[in-house]
């Protein structure tokens, strides 16, 4: 029989997709409890994150390729936060939509206003195309961006790279800048202090919840998990039908995959790649910080909403992260989700105007 040395082993045990998806998992898992308990805000969501990179960064980019968490696990995590989300969808939080109409017209605004500054910016300061410039500036829908991007035969890595980066960065610095806005513990789990739902109740919302969200991703809905199984939980708590909250460890686990998931977009980043992108990439992220807090702090004036949910449903993140994010957070998610959904959607229907043919101009 032939040998296999030790290094051989280790090797090949690591070539096993499952090991390295559950190495990424347990990485996640102890960033996420690290950040916690030294009281980093949103710490089990941006830790699992940071847990995720550091895993990919000791592996070999193509091993750190491979590990994924798995679908079947984010699936159950989208919809165990949308649950979590509806849950805080109160009457009197319903009564808050008055407040919209002008909040959305300065968030649109302000997404024409970031895109086209961050787009100036790369176009004079780094010599991009047009159509780079503005797929690497419009501040969300990546998805979208990416799929127009290779339609259009733009340069698609360094459009990713200077999108993912400004998702990252966000991710560690938002809960910062929120946390001086809003009371209480930032360490405090999802749903802590209120009353669980029980066992009945909660495989109520469970099931009500993916059933939304499998009707929902049939019609192509963005994040049809997350919003499907929010708008189901919301139902079932306005009516009181299945009252109670998830358990703040279930919400926390969940929490947990959703920031390993938000984390593997990084690892499969072309890693000698971003070194020459870093000035573009931290000039887009700044320009586009500035600009979104901007008309985030007028609207909390004139609109009289919370600093920090302003400050989170501006922000030029994913929909997914920035929504479970202000879950996290404590801040208004239906506020938060409403702008997120409204801005996903309307990039999603301006890039076919804006990019009418496969050929560039």
């Amino acid at each position: 029989m032939e040998k296999i040395g030790r290094s051989e082993i280790v090797s090949r045990l690591f070539q096993r997709r499952a090991v390295l998806s559950a190495g990424q998992l347990v990485s996640a898992l102890v960033f996420g409890g690290l950040f916690h308990a030294v009281g980093i805000p949103a710490g089990w969501l941006s830790g699992a994150v940071v847990g995720v990179i550091a895993w990919g960064a000791i592996l070999p980019a193509g091993l750190a390729a491979r590990a994924r968490v798995p679908k079947p696990l984010v699936d159950g995590a989208m919809i165990l936060a949308g649950v979590v989300m509806g849950a805080g969808i109160t009457p009197e939080a319903l009564e808050a939509i008055g407040a919209y109409p002008f909040s959305l017209f300065a968030l649109t605004l302000a997404v024409v206003a970031v895109t086209l500054a961050c787009a100036a910016f790369l176009m004079r300061v780094y010599g991009w195309s047009r159509d780079d410039a503005i797929l690497a500036s419009l501040p969300g829908a990546l998805t979208a961006v990416l799929a127009v991007s290779i339609d259009r035969k733009a340069d698609v890595g360094r459009i990713a790279i200077v999108q993912s980066f400004r998702l990252l960065v966000l991710m560690a610095i938002l809960p910062f800048l929120v946390s001086l806005t809003t009371d209480g513990d930032p360490r405090a789990l999802v749903g802590s202090g209120q009353a669980i739902a029980t066992p009945g109740a909660f495989a109520l919302m469970l099931a009500a919840a993916l059933v939304v969200g499998l009707l929902f991703e049939r019609l192509r809905v963005a994040a049809p998990l997350l919003l499907g199984a929010t708008l189901a939980s919301a139902f079932l708590h306005v009516t009181e039908i299945a009252p109670g909250v998830v358990p703040p460890e279930i919400a926390t686990a969940a929490f947990v995959v959703i920031g390993a998931f938000i984390g593997e977009r990084f690892t499969t980043l072309d890693r000698g790649g971003f070194v020459p992108l870093f000035g573009a990439a931290l000039g887009v992220f700044v320009i586009g910080l500035v600009v979104s807090a901007a008309f985030a702090l007028l609207t909390a004036v004139v609109a009289g909403v919370g600093t920090g949910e302003a400050l989170v449903a501006f922000a030029p993140g994913g929909l997914e992260a920035m929504v479970v994010l202000a879950l996290v957070l404590g801040v208004d998610p239906l506020y938060v989700g409403v702008h997120h959904t409204i801005r996903f959607l309307g990039i999603g229907f301006a890039l076919p105007i804006l990019f009418r043919s496969n050929q560039s101009p």
